[in-house]
């Protein structure tokens, strides 16, 4: 057995052996001081666990987990707050109340409570209405579409709710968790507002029931004689002004104590079972003893009950024939022989039974709908009538009519309240013993009772109770009854006043539950200017949330009616169960790792049925309030985006990203992009000083001006050393990085590679930047500066490698020159040009790039113009035509110039120039030689230098005597050696180079032949240039005139170093003032020998110009004419 293994083990003093007494070595695997060593010992003996002591800082053993994970307790939302709040109150007080582990089980917890939200005002005050005009085949369908999109969002919320613990928070708490911050918020916002508006809902229920049913000698407006729009008026600033009232003792209560609402709820909730029970009592006692609620009729129309006593026109007392209240209604007089309404006289009175029975046979007469515009009769079906279609109804107060314009889909936004509180079980989850199993049964259980018991009162109404008597929304012509609880047993009492106890219970839990959603939303800290919501008593109790929850409910009470308040929260509900459904589809089909539900009877198609579902009612209900609650939604989404949401929650909108961005990749591999797809994908290459700062900031500045090309942008840099030396300092590398592209609004990614020297480093950046398809085709690195200093040699080797690595990697290639006086991105250029120098075709990038540049607010302004060199052979008015064609088929917008260079004199300065160059060639690549070595080397140029000096004449060394490519030159053996001409220059070098310190990174360039001329060509190159020369006789002048010290030098770097001049002077000629120069940037050495020529050239090509952007090609077309 191992059960001491490490007692065996030799430390740092020698081995110990079992039971010698002496304190244990330290473990070699341990990097602790010996006292925390010999604790540890003590503290593991006898557990087996030695070998993993270093873990047990950072990582817990598996029992300690398992008893943390057993102490769980999932308090309900601010109780773990108040509880700590009084931990610290109380300091070291002994006895402390313990807080109650949750207790509740399925039935208390979640059966009931979603028992008594889904039943609601709707249920009592707007079914029966709803089946008498949708007919009990359209009240059907929408009941069961409406409770099978809550069914099907009770599947999708039970597998998100077991699919781990479900902490406080409920609803809200899973569908943040689920679709990320940005969705989370802007749902949570929708469910608090749907259930804020519910809260006026109820309230306003319960004034309907009070003002009309209970007592409407209360109405402080009077409706009494009004007709038409001031009666409604006067009920709807009835309800605003008792609505608020309510609202206001309501919020008073809650703000008291939620306790007296928690046990109220039990007490609300007997009144909904109780009015439930009494409705299906006298269902089956109509079909033993019908009741008596009569209903007049004058012809097809039915009469307001307050308008007479007796339904007749005239009755028989005493065998004389008298008038009654309805003759004297329609007519002038009481007189027989009054004049009355033309109605009245033609069509005769009839007294219907208003609940005929269950076995009466009216459901077929209801079956189907009667929908009707306000300020329609209720007309009774089969009744004769008689109507004089040419003069206009009269005495229409008289008659009940219809209130509002009634339509399928008001009738679905007007029922969908009634299905809505299905959360309400998971709103508790902080109070269940076991949130994983009383959840998903509960809540289903309570679906599938509400939904057979619509779906039963939907037939049994229609079955019951007489049509007109269904379309009388507020019971005028059965004696201003409920007309629900005329159907009721043992009395109509029993309805009203069991709808009114449970609107006001659910008004008050509404008031209670919106508050705290609200709450736990702006702790979350998602929305910043929701944070003051987050406070409240010491409690926890959320006084602020009440308050802005109390004025959002008076928006609801001063609208007034119920009919219109309805559709609103149920665009909110739905929006909410929408985004349930999407979540649990995700979860699903993106198959992430973590999504383990304990909930298997679920599916991504019946989420996504239910999402689509709750998308069509949406837009069903009201197609305007559906694009109103979008609109919000996506407003706190964007709001919640654009602050940037710092939550990672482990979303399943980040899965998507992953599977997309993964969908998307592996498309990109599947060919290189088409022309008119090229885009720059920019990586940028940056140096970091000592303390990992980023040395050209205005790199970044420039990148994000290019970003008009939306291409991808790597910001990369390389720190010297060891991964697991410099791993801290390519953190910190990363983070500023990371602040810089934020400070100047780059969008992409940063990558810092650790290498054992930065060449290395930054070669492994140019290979492996990128992935897949998505791949740097650009490279942005900035011009080495002070580069001709020795000091600084490596830096511009370190360059010409990345020209030579994008050239073999075909990518294209931006060199800024004076990087830090380009312009940042808060400066703008009124006015200016931006110069195109087009010398060579590299696949249009000089053509693309002004133009992305002029996208961005800095270079917008400015105008574009493009030169271009035309040789002696060259039609240079035919060259412009054709450029000005070529632009035009571009779609770019510039002006063209082209200019002539015809082949001139080499002058004397071009050879000075270019043997200064040799010079410096020389004594930079003695650097790589031993002391000795270098020290002899030095002296022996110098000693030739002052010879060629005495040789030649001293009063023509400033002369400008031109030379073309003499053939005496070409001559000249190639491998004679560099002279030097100015013995000044070679001094100041000298000196320069004893006093630097050799590199002891930089590699070691391979020597020049001996004597040999440094050249950036191969040898075939040279001696090609040299017969060229030798072909050309005519070319030579005076040769006593040539300097002695120039004879020896490489034709080939003299024609380059004219070059550079000739278009050097024509470009300060152009393009001194323009704000930027984009230039064609000559490909780099074949050999590294001419490394020093080469910058050499480029520094010349450049020299007197404020802004270069040096552009090489990758070797592709990016710019196309066609569409």
């Amino acid at each position: 057995m191992l059960n001491n293994m490490t007692d065996g083990e030799e430390g740092e003093g020698g081995p110990n052996s079992q039971g010698d007494g002496n304190p244990k070595e330290s473990s070699p695997f341990i990097n602790s001081s010996a006292a925390r060593d010999a604790d540890k010992s003590q503290q593991y003996d006898g557990k087996n666990m030695a070998l993993f002591e270093e873990e047990m800082d950072t990582s817990p053993m598996v029992s300690s987990l398992l008893s943390s994970l057993a102490n769980y307790s999932n308090l309900p939302t601010g109780s773990k707050e108040h509880e700590e709040a009084e931990n610290n109150e109380e300091g070291a007080r002994p006895s402390k109340k313990p807080v109650k582990a949750p207790q509740l089980g399925t039935l208390m917890g979640v059966y009931l409570p979603c028992i008594q939200n889904i039943f609601g005002v709707i249920l009592f005050l707007r079914m029966t209405w709803m089946v008498g005009v949708g007919g009990v085949f359209g009240s059907f369908v929408i009941v069961f579409m409406c409770c099978s999109t809550t069914m099907l969002t009770a599947i999708s919320m039970s597998a998100i709710a077991t699919n781990g613990v479900v902490p406080a928070g409920g609803s809200y708490y899973m569908i943040s968790r689920s679709l990320g911050p940005e969705f989370g918020g802007a749902v949570g916002i929708c469910f608090y507002l749907g259930t804020t508006f519910a809260g006026a809902m109820y309230i306003l229920g319960c004034i309907e029931i009070l003002l009309i049913y209970i007592i409407p000698q209360a109405a402080i407006f009077k409706i009494e004689g009004l007709e038409g729009q001031e009666a409604e008026l006067a009920l709807l600033n009835n309800m605003r002004v008792y609505g608020t009232i309510v609202l206001s003792f309501m919020v008073l209560v809650v703000f008291v104590g939620v306790r007296y609402v928690n046990k109220l709820a039990l007490v609300f909730l007997a009144c909904v079972i109780l009015s439930i029970v009494a409705v299906y009592a006298g269902v089956i006692k109509t079909a033993i003893d019908p009741p008596v609620f009569p209903v007049c009729v004058l012809g097809n129309r039915t009469l307001l009950s307050k308008g007479y006593d007796v339904c007749a026109k005239l009755v028989e007392i005493d065998n004389e024939t008298v008038t009654t209240d309805l003759w004297r209604t329609f007519c002038d007089s009481e007189t027989l022989n009054a004049t009355c309404d033309e109605y009245f006289t033609n069509n005769n009175v009839t007294e219907i039974q208003g609940i005929p029975g269950v076995s009466s046979g009216i459901l077929a007469e209801n079956l189907f709908g009667n929908y009707l515009e306000k300020g329609m009769f209720l007309e009774k079906r089969g009744l004769a009538s008689v109507v004089d279609t040419d003069n206009p109804p009269t005495s229409t107060n008289r008659y009940v009519l219809a209130d509002i314009t009634s339509f399928f889909t008001l009738l679905v936004g007007i029922y969908f309240p009634s299905v809505t509180g299905i959360m309400a079980g998971s709103n508790r989850s902080g109070d269940l013993r076991d949130a994983q199993k009383s959840i998903p049964i509960g809540t289903i259980a309570a679906i599938t009772t509400t939904s057979i018991v619509y779906m039963s009162t939907v037939v049994l109404f229609g079955a019951c109770i007489e049509g007109v008597v269904l379309r009388d929304k507020f019971g005028e012509g059965v004696n201003g009854n409920l007309v629900i609880g005329t159907l009721a047993w043992p009395s109509p009492w029993v309805i009203v006043f069991g709808s009114f106890f449970s609107t006001c219970g659910a008004g008050l839990q509404s008031l209670t539950g919106a508050p705290r959603l609200l709450q736990a939303i702006s702790r979350d800290g998602i929305i910043p200017f929701l944070r003051v919501f987050g406070h409240g008593k010491a409690n926890g109790e959320p006084t602020w949330a009440l308050l802005l929850t109390a004025c959002i409910c008076e928006i609801g009470i001063i609208i007034a009616s119920l009919d219109a308040v309805a559709p609103i929260l149920s665009m909110f509900f739905l929006m909410c169960y929408m985004f349930v459904n999407l979540a649990c589809a995700l979860q699903t089909l993106l198959r992430t790792p973590n999504w383990r539900p304990r909930f298997k009877f679920y599916h991504w198609a019946l989420s996504f049925l239910g999402m689509s579902l709750c998308l069509s009612l949406m837009f069903i209900c009201s197609w305007y309030y559906a694009i109103i609650a979008m609109g919000i939604a996506t407003c706190i989404y964007k709001y919640i985006e654009f602050c940037g949401a710092e939550k990672e929650w482990g979303d399943g909108i980040r899965g998507i990203s992953l599977s997309a961005a993964r969908f998307a990749l592996m498309r990109l591999e599947e060919g290189p992009p088409h022309t008119k797809n090229w885009r720059p994908q920019i990586l940028v290459l940056v140096s970091v000083d000592e303390e990992q700062n980023v040395e050209q900031p205005r790199l970044l500045s420039l990148a994000n001006q290019l970003k008009a090309g939306k291409g991808l942008t790597i910001v990369g840099t390389s720190v010297q050393g060891t991964f697991l030396d410099n791993y801290t300092e390519a953190q910190r590398a990363d983070q500023s990085l990371r602040k810089l592209m934020e400070t100047e609004k780059v969008k992409g990614f940063s990558q810092v590679v650790i290498s054992s020297n930065l060449r290395d480093g930054t070669s492994h950046l140019i290979q492996v930047g990128g992935l897949g398809g998505l791949k740097h085709n650009t490279v942005l690195v900035s011009w080495p500066r002070n580069w001709k200093q020795p000091e600084y040699h490596q830096q511009f080797r370190n360059f010409i490698e990345v020209v030579r690595e994008t050239t073999v990697a075909s990518l294209a290639l931006l060199v800024p020159k004076n990087i830090s006086s380009y312009p940042s991105n808060g400066e703008r250029f009124t006015e200016g040009h931006i110069d195109v120098w087009w010398i060579v075709h590299d696949g249009g990038m000089l053509m693309l790039l002004p133009f992305l540049l002029r996208q961005h607010k800095v270079w917008r302004k400015c105008k574009m113009r493009i030169f271009t060199v035309a040789q002696m052979d060259d039609n240079s008015i035919q060259m412009k035509k054709d450029l000005i064609t070529f632009l035009y088929h571009l779609r770019i917008e510039a002006a063209v110039e082209v200019v002539e260079m015809h082949d001139g004199d080499i002058s004397a300065y071009t050879y000075e120039k270019t043997l200064v160059m040799e010079q410096r060639s020389q004594i930079l690549k003695q650097m790589h030689l031993t002391k000795n070595e270098k020290e002899r080397e030095i002296q022996s140029i110098t000693d030739s230098s002052r010879g060629s000096i005495r040789r030649k004449n001293p009063s023509a060394s400033r002369s400008r005597h031109s030379v073309d490519e003499a053939a005496s030159v070409a001559e000249q053996p190639e491998d004679e050696s560099v002279a030097v001409s100015n013995p000044k220059q070679v001094q100041l070098i000298h000196s320069k180079n004893a006093s630097a310190p050799t590199s002891p990174t930089s590699p070691t360039s391979p020597a020049a032949p001996a004597g040999g001329a440094a050249t950036w060509t191969d040898n075939a190159g040279a001696e090609k240039g040299k017969s060229t020369l030798a072909a050309n006789p005519e070319a030579g002048k005076d040769l006593f005139n040539m300097k002695p010290e120039w004879e020896n030098l490489s034709q080939v770097d003299v024609r380059r170093m004219h070059t550079a001049m000739r278009l050097n002077e024509v470009i300060i000629k152009k393009s001194k003032e323009a704000k930027l120069v984009l230039l064609n940037m000559p490909g780099p050495p074949k050999n590294r020998v001419g490394n020093e020529n080469y910058m050499e050239f480029l520094e010349v090509l450049t020299e007197g110009l404020n802004r270069v952007l040096l552009v090489r090609g990758g070797g592709r077309e990016v710019i196309t004419i066609y569409s």
